[in-house]
């Protein structure tokens, strides 16, 4: 079974970004307007799905 590095190397870039965008501002005590936690949380799922789809056999 031959596994898609692009889908991984994008799914994971896309978890990576999201995750720092949720995480940061609540470090710092920002407000996280509600547009930008939508987009961060449909990366967190873009990035999920490309990951989880990667290789050649059934999803999980």
């Amino acid at each position: 079974m031959a596994t898609n590095t692009t889908k991984i190397g994008l799914g994971a870039v896309l978890l990576l970004l999201s995750s720092v965008l949720i995480l940061s501002t609540g470090v710092q005590g920002v407000n996280l307007p509600v547009i930008g936690a939508t987009v961060a949380a449909l990366g967190l799922a873009a990035g999920a799905l490309l990951v989880g789809t990667s290789d050649e056999g059934r999803p999980v």
